[in-house]
C-alpha cells in the first residue's frame, strides 16, 4: 500500500469513527451485555446472578402474559400489515394519475404520516371518546349508537388499528409503491391496450409483477414494525382493557421498566429478536417464488 493509500485510509477510518464508536456503544456493547443478562437474575438493585435458561424456560412455561402478548401483537399484524398494503398500493395508484394540482394530493395523504405518535394517540383518543367525541356524536345523527372503542375489550384493537392505518397508508409505503409504479415501462401498457386487454388484466398481469419487489420491500418491513407496536397502545389503552391490547413490547417494557426484571426483560428482547430474524430470512427465501426482478438471471 502507497503512501497515498494509507492516508486516504486513515481519514476514511478517521471519518467513519463516529459512527463506529455509536455502534460498539449503543448497539453492539448493549446487545451483548443483554445477552449476557437474558441468562442471569437481574433486577438493577443486586448483582446479576447466572441462572442458565431459566428465564426462557419461564416465558415458554409459566409466564401467562407472554402467550397473551405473542397472539395480541399476531392478532395485530394479520389486520393491519394486509389491510394497510393493499390500501398504501391503491392510494399510490390514485396519487399516479395525471391529474393537475397531484402533487398537492400527495402532500395532503402523506401530512398523517408525519404527526407524532403521541400527537396522533391524543387526537385519536378525543375522536373517540365514547360521549362527547366526534365520531360517535356523528353516529347518534343517523341513529347509531357509537361502541366505547378504546374502553371496548372488542373494538379496541379495531380502533387502534384504524389509527395506525390513518398514519401509516399515505406514508412511506405509498411512496415506495408510486416510485414503482412510476418505474414500469409505459410500452407494456400499450402493448397491452393493442391487445385489447382489460384495465383489470393490466393490472394483474403487469402492474404487480412489476411492482413486487416493492411490495416484498413494504412487506418486510410492514411485518417487522407491526412486531414493534408500542407508542400507539402506551398512550392509549396502556395495554388495555382486560389485556386486549397488551403487545409483546408492553410485555417487555412491563417487565424491564416497570418491574424492573432487566434478565428477563433481556430473554424476552432475544426472543423477539430471534423471532423477527427467523421470520425475515423465511420471507428472503420465500420471495424467490413470487417476486419479479425485471433483467435478474
Amino acid at each position: 500500500m502507497s503512501r497515498l493509500q494509507r492516508i486516504e485510509a486513515f481519514y476514511g477510518y478517521l471519518l467513519i469513527s463516529p459512527w463506529l464508536l455509536g455502534f460498539l456503544f449503543f448497539t453492539l456493547g448493549p446487545m451483548l451485555a443483554s445477552f449476557y443478562y437474558s441468562f442471569t437474575r437481574y433486577n438493577v438493585q443486586t448483582s446479576p446472578s447466572f441462572i442458565g435458561a431459566e428465564n426462557y424456560i419461564y416465558a415458554f412455561t409459566r409466564d401467562n402474559l407472554f402467550w397473551v402478548s405473542v397472539q395480541r401483537t399476531l392478532t395485530w399484524s394479520l389486520l393491519t400489515v394486509p389491510l394497510g398494503t393493499v390500501g398504501s398500493l391503491f392510494a399510490a395508484i390514485l396519487l399516479n394519475q395525471k391529474l393537475k394540482g397531484v402533487s398537492v394530493y400527495r402532500t395532503f395523504f402523506f401530512m398523517p404520516h408525519l404527526t407524532p405518535i403521541v400527537a396522533a394517540a391524543i387526537l385519536w383518543m378525543w375522536i373517540l371518546q365514547p360521549d362527547i367525541g366526534v365520531l360517535n356524536s356523528l353516529l347518534a345523527r343517523v341513529g347509531i349508537r357509537g361502541p366505547n372503542w378504546l374502553q371496548s375489550v372488542h373494538w379496541s384493537m379495531p380502533a387502534l388499528a384504524m389509527i395506525a392505518l390513518w398514519t401509516g397508508i399515505g406514508g412511506n409505503k405509498m411512496l415506495i409503491f408510486l416510485a414503482g409504479l412510476q418505474s414500469i415501462p409505459e410500452t407494456l401498457y400499450e402493448a397491452a391496450d393493442m391487445d385489447g386487454a382489460t384495465h383489470w388484466q393490466k393490472f394483474i398481469n403487469i402492474t404487480l409483477p412489476m411492482i413486487s419487489p416493492s411490495m416484498f420491500f413494504n412487506l418486510v418491513l410492514g411485518i417487522i414494525a407491526s412486531f414493534q407496536v408500542f407508542g400507539m397502545a402506551f398512550v392509549t389503552t396502556r395495554g388495555g382493557p382486560a389485556y386486549a391490547t397488551y403487545f409483546y413490547a408492553l410485555h417487555l417494557y412491563q417487565q424491564a421498566f416497570v418491574s424492573f426484571d432487566m434478565g428477563y426483560g433481556s430473554a424476552l428482547a432475544w426472543i423477539f429478536f430471534i423471532a423477527v430474524l427467523v421470520l425475515t430470512i423465511f420471507q428472503l427465501w420465500l420471495q424467490k417464488h413470487w417476486v419479479y426482478y425485471e433483467g435478474a438471471v
